[in-house]
Formats: structure tokens, C-alpha cells, sequence
């Protein structure tokens, strides 16, 4: 793992990096550095936005941080793992706790997918997207997952690219290796993980579900899950198995 400066506030700006630019801040972003982490000016921050690496920037403002002056780039921008994750919605903190733990775990699409016994039918993306952001901005994390659209899951399944590894998690399936099974599959066109409600898939959507291509059907241990809880977990094995905790 690179060496990361844990120490400074990072902070996410929707503009262009580069060396001697200078970032005009919004009201939340200045009262967050001003009032929250109590910086004034001459104090640095390292910035991101998704697309140009992290740089450092220095704080300006009389009164309130009202500008970054970026300096020097301390990361070149990186890609996440072709890493899907697909779920059932679930109720406001749950879902912000499950979001924030798939950007840690290093997924790179967000897809809300609506099942049959699906508890929650509206998504606020934006919220959504602000825990993406939160959580990339407290882990060190650069690149920005992508938060999707809600979709059925028929819907879902047909849009998906048939070369793509799905791994299914079933509370259904038996109960063996889930390590053992990663590592005999193959995801070379990317990897779809798809927790499905608290209440499990309906028989007809399993059966949907079972005659896609490219499919693992995964059991993650002889006890159930909630919703939130199998999302580190399914990630977990994927990325050890799969993934980027591979090394090169």
C-alpha cells in the first residue's frame, strides 16, 4: 500500500487541478475548513476531484476560506477495480453505512436495483453521492464512485455485458469456500456483486437470476447476513479473490 498523508484534510472540488490554479470554495466548504477544522489562511489542505490526482492547496480568505491555491500534485490519479456493486436499497442511515463501506472497499459503480421484496422504492442519489464523496474524502481514496440510476432488476440484468463475472450472493446456495469459488471463476471483462433485500430474492427472480452467463452463485457463510453487513463482506472476498488487494 502506498504511503498515504493521513494527517492533512483532504477535500473534494468539482473544478480543474493544477499547479498555480486557484479554486473558488462554496459557503459548506468554507464554514467546513473555517468553522469545523478551525484552518485560516497559510494552512494547506490536499484536494482531489476525481480526475486530476490529489495536489496540495493552500488556504485563502481574509475573514473565511474563501479560495484554494493549488501548489503541487503528491498522488497521479488512479482507477478503481472494474468492481460493480448492485443492491437492494435499504432505510437512510443503513444505506448511508452501506454506500460509505462499498467506496472503502474500492467498488466503482453504485446500482440501486429494485426487487420484488425491495423495502424502499425511492433513492435520493444525491445523497448517495455525498457519501461517496464523504467517504472518499476520509479514506484517501481519489477516484469517485459512480452513483447509478435506480433499475428492476430485469432491467438490470439485461443491460449488463454478458462477458461481465456476476457474483450472486443467495443465502439459498450452499454453504462452502466462497474464497475457493472466486478463485476458480474468471473476470476478465469485470465483476457485478449483487446483494439482494433483507427479504431475499423471490423464486422467480433466483431462477432469473441463475440463467444469466457468467454467473457464481455465492453463499457468504451458514449465517444470514443483513443487507449491510453482506455488502463488506461479498466486496470483501471479491477483491481478495478477484480484485486489487491482489498486488500486481
Amino acid at each position: 500500500m502506498p504511503e498515504l498523508d493521513f494527517r492533512s484534510p483532504r477535500l473534494f472540488v468539482d473544478a480543474p487541478l493544477s499547479a498555480g490554479a486557484t479554486v473558488e470554495l462554496d459557503r459548506n466548504q468554507s464554514n467546513y475548513l473555517g468553522n469545523v477544522l478551525r484552518l485560516a489562511a497559510g494552512d494547506t489542505v490536499l484536494a482531489f476531484n476525481g480526475r486530476d490526482g490529489e495536489w496540495r492547496a493552500e488556504i485563502s480568505g481574509r475573514k473565511r476560506a474563501d479560495t484554494l491555491a493549488i501548489t503541487t500534485q503528491t498522488r497521479a490519479q488512479d482507477r478503481l477495480p472494474d468492481i460493480t456493486y448492485a443492491f437492494a436499497p435499504l432505510k437512510h442511515a443503513r444505506l448511508d453505512y452501506m454506500v460509505q463501506k462499498a467506496v472503502e472497499m474500492g467498488a466503482a459503480k453504485l446500482v440501486p436495483v429494485l426487487t420484488r421484496f425491495t423495502q424502499v422504492s425511492r433513492v435520493n442519489g444525491e445523497r448517495m453521492r455525498a457519501n461517496v464523496i464523504e467517504a472518499a474524502e476520509q479514506c484517501g481514496i481519489i477516484s469517485l464512485a459512480e452513483v447509478a440510476d435506480p433499475v428492476s432488476l430485469d432491467k438490470f440484468l439485461t443491460g449488463r455485458a454478458p462477458s461481465r463475472l456476476l457474483v450472486f450472493c443467495d443465502e439459498a446456495a450452499e454453504v462452502a469456500s466462497p474464497v475457493q469459488a472466486l478463485q476458480t471463476a474468471a473476470a476478465s471483462g469485470g465483476i457485478d456483486v449483487l446483494i439482494g433485500p433483507e427479504g431475499g430474492f423471490a423464486e422467480e427472480e433466483r431462477a432469473l437470476l441463475l440463467r444469466q452467463p457468467s454467473i457464481l452463485r455465492l453463499a457468504l457463510g451458514p449465517r444470514i447476513l443483513r443487507a449491510d453487513t453482506a455488502a463488506v463482506a461479498a466486496l470483501a472476498l471479491v477483491q481478495a479473490a478477484l480484485g486489487d488487494w491482489r498486488g500486481a
